[in-house]
C-alpha cells in the first residue's frame, strides 16, 4: 500500500488495483477513566507513552472510502453534528478535498450504530449526504439505530447476520462485543488485504501494547476483548493492513508482534 496524495483533511492510497481513501471526520476528547483493566475496573495509571490533550485522551474519527474506479463503498461516515461538537463532523469537506463526489456515493458500510459511525448519512441540515444512496450495510444487532434523525435511511439497510460479501472485493465480518452489530470490513486487492474497524481499537498508544485493556462502552468488553485479539493476530500475517476509526488519521498502518502485545507502524504521518 502506498501513499499517493494527501491534504488537510483526506490521505490517498494505492492499494493494488484500489485505491483506499482516508477521510477525517475529525477527533472527540473523552476522560482516561473510559478504560477497563480485564477485571472491568478503571486503569490506576496511564503508561507514559499515552499522550492527554489536558487530561482527556484524544481519539481521531476517522472514515475510508475505497474504490476500484467503477464501483465504491463509503466505510463509516462520521459524526455530522449529532455531537454538536466543532471538532467533528468534517467528512463532507474530507470527500470535496479528495475530489470525491457525494452524489456517486452508492454502498455505505456502517461498522456500527454509535454516533460518531453512522450519523453523517444525515447532513447538518437534515437532508440525506448521500443522494443516490441503494444500500446502508450494518450488523443486523445494530439496526435499530435507523429511527428519527436516521429513519429516512431504514429501507436502504441491509442487515449483516453472517460473512458476506458486499462486492467483489469487500466482505463483512461479524466482530460483536463493542455493539452487538459491530462489524469489520475485509478489502481484498491484488496486493493484499484491509481490515477497516471501527470500535476494535480507541486508543492505539495502549491497546495495541495491552490488547487486554478494554473501554467503558465495549457493550460486552470479553467479547470485545476476544475479537480484537483475533484481528490483531489476523493482521500479523504478511500484506495485511487496518484501517482503523479510532486511530490516528488517517489512520492505515502494518501491524507487527511485539513483546506480548503489537506494534504499529502508520504508513503516512499523521493529518489534522
Amino acid at each position: 500500500m502506498r501513499l499517493i496524495s494527501s491534504g488537510q483533511h483526506h490521505a490517498t492510497f494505492e492499494f493494488g488495483d484500489l485505491q483506499v481513501v482516508s477521510l477525517r471526520d475529525g477527533y472527540i476528547d473523552m476522560p482516561p477513566t473510559r478504560l477497563r483493566d480485564e477485571d472491568g475496573r478503571t486503569l490506576d495509571e496511564l503508561p507514559a507513552a499515552v499522550p492527554l490533550a489536558g487530561d482527556n485522551l484524544r481519539l481521531s474519527v476517522n472514515a475510508f472510502f475505497v474504490t476500484d474506479g467503477t464501483r465504491s463503498v463509503l466505510i463509516d461516515t462520521g459524526a455530522s453534528n449529532a455531537w454538536h461538537d466543532p471538532t467533528m463532523g468534517l467528512i463532507y469537506d474530507a470527500l470535496d478535498e479528495a475530489g470525491i463526489d457525494r452524489a456517486h456515493v452508492t454502498d455505505v458500510a456502517i461498522t456500527h450504530k454509535h454516533e460518531d459511525h453512522v450519523s453523517g448519512l444525515i447532513a447538518p441540515d437534515g437532508s440525506e449526504a448521500f443522494t443516490k444512496l441503494e444500500r446502508v450495510w450494518i450488523g443486523a444487532g445494530d439496526t435499530s439505530v435507523f429511527t428519527g434523525r436516521l429513519e429516512p435511511i431504514r429501507d436502504r439497510v441491509v442487515p449483516v447476520s453472517e460473512k458476506v460479501a458486499i462486492n467483489d472485493w469487500t466482505t463483512a465480518i461479524p466482530t460483536p462485543g463493542h455493539t452487538p452489530g459491530h462489524t469489520v470490513y475485509e478489502v481484498r486487492s491484488g496486493t493484499g488485504r484491509l481490515l477497516a474497524w471501527g470500535d476494535t481499537v480507541h486508543v492505539p498508544t495502549l491497546q495495541f501494547d495491552q490488547p487486554n485493556v478494554s473501554w467503558e462502552l465495549d457493550g460486552n468488553q470479553s467479547q470485545a476483548r476476544a475479537a480484537r485479539a483475533a484481528l490483531l493476530e489476523q493482521l500479523t500475517q504478511p500484506h495485511h493492513f487496518v484501517a482503523g476509526a479510532h486511530l490516528d488519521s488517517p489512520g492505515i498502518a502494518r501491524v507487527t508482534p511485539s513483546g506480548d502485545g503489537y506494534a504499529l507502524e502508520y504508513l503516512a504521518p499523521p493529518i489534522g
